[in-house]
């Protein structure tokens, strides 16, 4: 049975964070509804604010997997709703693992929940930390092309 009471609702978002500790993307993105989307409000350059859909999702969040370690902290909930409302606060600890870089992130998320699959997870984080984990913004942008080809802006 999907979840649905507030706390089975915690329960999932935990889980969907230590399933991003772990690297396990394919299980975070099957969180999500088919349609599900994730946005960025404030992405690092070069980065989409919004992923709609598993297909994008998993292409986006394979390449965190790949190029981040982040240890999630346990979220401080503020808001967990009988129709699917999430609001939670936590941290990351992350490494770049291309450079070795390190950083200590901030996130709120607004997460709605739909039959118990996420619908929509609107994550507000800080990019300039990431961006000056890898050695600034030049060389973020630097790195960024080298690897996508995108266009510096």
């Amino acid at each position: 049975m999907p979840a649905s009471t507030p706390q089975e609702l915690k329960e999932l978002f935990a889980h969907s964070l230590r399933l991003l500790t772990e690297a396990r993307v394919e299980e975070w993105v099957d969180l999500f509804t088919e349609d599900g989307v994730l946005e960025f409000p404030y992405p690092a350059w070069g980065f989409p604010g919004q992923m709609q859909g598993r297909e994008q999702l998993l292409a986006q969040m394979t390449l965190f997997g790949q190029q981040l370690k982040a240890e999630f902290s346990a979220p401080e909930f503020y808001t967990a709703t009988e129709d699917g409302l999430v609001i939670a606060h936590y941290t990351a600890d992350c490494t770049l693992l291309a450079t070795g870089g390190e950083y200590h992130q901030t996130y709120l998320s607004v997460v709605r929940f739909e039959n118990g699959k996420i619908k929509h997870f609107q994550d507000f984080w800080n990019p300039w930390l990431l961006m000056e984990a890898a050695g600034g913004e030049l060389a973020w942008k630097q790195a960024l092309q080298a690897v996508t080809g995108a266009s510096q802006g």
